[in-house]
C-alpha cells in the first residue's frame, strides 16, 4: 500500500493513521468513550503519568478518539501536532494562556471574531496583558507596531466577516525576526485552501465546529503547531487552565467531516463564486467582498495563498442596515442564523449578532461596517440559493 506520507489530501483525510486490520477489520475508527484507562500494574501507571511511557490516562488529556483526530488533521495542515478542544474559543484561550505572561504585548490585526475581541480585550486585559490593534494588511504599520514587550502575533485570514486578507509569510516573517509567536485563525479557508504553517505560522487555531465538522452538529476547536508546543498546551492550557475537552464523540463527527472536506469546501467554493458574480451585478448591491471576483482589493494576496476563493462572502446594500435587515427577513430558503460552513446556507448581520461584543463606536475603526451582511454559502443548488436571494433583493 501506498505510504500514507505520500498519498493525496482527500485521500490523507479517509486514512492517515488508520489501518482497519489493527481494529478487528473495523472500517470506520472505534468510539472510545471512557474517561479513564487501567494500569497494567503500578509501574505502568506511574510512568505514563511521568511522560516515561506512551499511554493514555485520564480522557481529560488524551483519549485514543480524540488521538486519530489530532494526528489527520495535523498530517493535513503540515505540521507536527494538533491538539483537540471543545470548542474554538477553547482552542485560542488554551494557546494563549499557555504562551503569554503578564506584561506581555500582543499585535493582532484590527478585525477579530467578537469573542476572540472580548477574550483579548476582557479576558487577558485584566490580567496585565496589553493588547495592540494593527491594520496589518500594512506590512509597515506592521513592523512598526513591533516593541520590547510584543511576544505574539495573532489575525485571522480570511478575517471575519469582512473577508479582509493578512499576508501570512510576510507577518510570520517580521514576527519571527521580532521573536514572538504568530498565531493564525484558519477557520474560514481549512487546510484546503490554505495551510499557514507551511507559511511560516507557529501555531493555527481553527474553529472545528464550521467546515471542518462541516454538519452544524457539534461544537470543537483544534490548534496545531510544533509537537513540543502543542504538548504544553495540552498539559497547561487545556488541562489546568481551561479544561475545554473534546468528547469522543464529537471527535468521531469531526473525523467524519474530514472524509469528505476537500469536496464540500470545493462545492462551497464554486457555489460561493457563482453567488458573488450575482450579488455584484444586482443594482440592489452596493459592495460585495470576495476572494475570487477580480474586483476583490487584494486578489493578488488571495492568488498566492489561498487555493480556493473559499465558502464565505460579505456584501453590503445600498439601502444600508434597514436594507440589510429587510432582505434578511425575506429569505425563505436560506437561515438566518450565525456560524458557518454548515451544509445549510446561513445569513446573520455581524453587527448585532457575531460582532455585537465591539463597542458600538469601534464597529468601523475595527472594519466591521454597520451594513455589512455575512452570507454562508452552503451545499444546497447555487440556482436555488440566487433563487432565493434574488426574491429578497428585489425590492431595495
Amino acid at each position: 500500500m501506498t505510504k500514507h506520507a505520500e498519498l493525496s489530501f482527500a485521500t490523507a483525510a479517509i486514512h492517515h493513521g488508520y489501518d482497519p486490520l489493527d481494529h478487528d477489520g473495523a472500517l470506520t475508527p472505534p468510539l472510545h468513550l471512557t474517561s479513564t484507562f487501567a494500569f497494567e500494574s503500578a509501574e505502568d501507571g506511574a510512568a505514563r503519568f511521568s511522560g516515561e511511557r506512551p499511554g493514555h490516562v485520564y480522557s481529560r488529556i488524551s483519549n485514543p478518539t480524540l488521538d486519530l483526530l489530532e494526528r489527520r488533521i495535523a498530517h493535513l495542515e503540515g505540521a507536527e501536532a494538533a491538539l483537540a478542544t471543545a470548542s474554538g474559543m477553547g482552542a485560542i484561550t488554551a494557546t494563549l494562556w499557555t504562551l503569554l505572561r503578564p506584561g506581555d504585548e500582543i499585535l493582532t490585526d484590527i478585525t477579530l471574531y467578537g469573542c476572540t475581541f472580548a477574550f483579548m480585550q476582557h479576558g487577558l486585559g485584566r490580567f496585565g496583558i496589553r493588547v495592540t490593534h494593527v491594520d496589518m494588511t500594512d506590512l509597515a504599520a506592521v513592523a512598526a507596531a513591533f516593541g520590547p514587550d510584543t511576544r505574539l502575533v495573532y489575525f485571522e485570514t480570511p478575517a471575519n466577516p469582512n473577508m479582509r486578507l493578512v499576508d501570512i509569510a510576510a507577518v510570520c516573517r517580521l514576527a519571527k525576526a521580532h521573536g514572538a509567536w504568530s498565531v493564525v485563525d484558519n477557520t474560514y479557508s481549512t487546510p484546503v485552501i490554505t495551510r499557514p504553517v507551511t507559511l511560516g505560522a507557529d501555531f493555527v487555531v481553527h474553529s472545528a465546529t464550521k467546515y471542518l465538522g462541516g454538519h452544524g452538529d457539534l461544537v470543537a476547536g483544534v490548534v496545531l503547531g510544533r509537537a513540543e508546543d502543542i504538548q504544553q498546551i495540552r498539559l497547561f492550557g487545556l488541562k489546568d487552565m481551561t479544561g475545554a475537552v473534546l468528547s469522543p464523540f464529537n471527535a468521531m463527527l469531526i473525523l467524519r467531516g474530514l472524509k469528505t472536506l476537500e469536496l464540500r469546501v470545493e462545492r462551497h467554493a464554486a457555489s460561493a463564486m457563482t453567488i458573488a458574480t450575482r450579488l455584484e451585478a444586482h443594482p440592489a448591491v452596493s459592495a460585495v467582498h470576495y476572494p475570487g471576483l477580480a474586483s476583490f482589493a487584494q486578489r493578488d494576496l488571495a492568488a498566492r495563498q489561498m487555493a480556493l476563493p473559499g465558502g464565505m462572502i460579505a456584501f453590503q446594500l445600498h439601502s444600508g442596515y434597514e436594507g440589510g435587515k429587510r432582505v434578511m427577513n425575506r429569505l425563505t430558503l436560506i437561515t438566518r442564523a450565525v456560524s458557518l460552513g454548515d451544509a445549510e446556507t446561513l445569513i446573520q448581520h455581524p453587527a448585532s449578532m457575531t460582532h455585537s461584543t465591539y463597542p458600538v463606536e469601534q464597529l468601523i475603526a475595527h472594519g466591521v461596517m454597520p451594513d455589512l451582511v455575512r452570507l454562508s454559502v452552503g451545499l444546497e443548488d447555487p440556482k436555488d440559493i440566487w433563487a432565493d436571494l434574488e426574491q429578497a433583493l428585489v425590492e431595495e
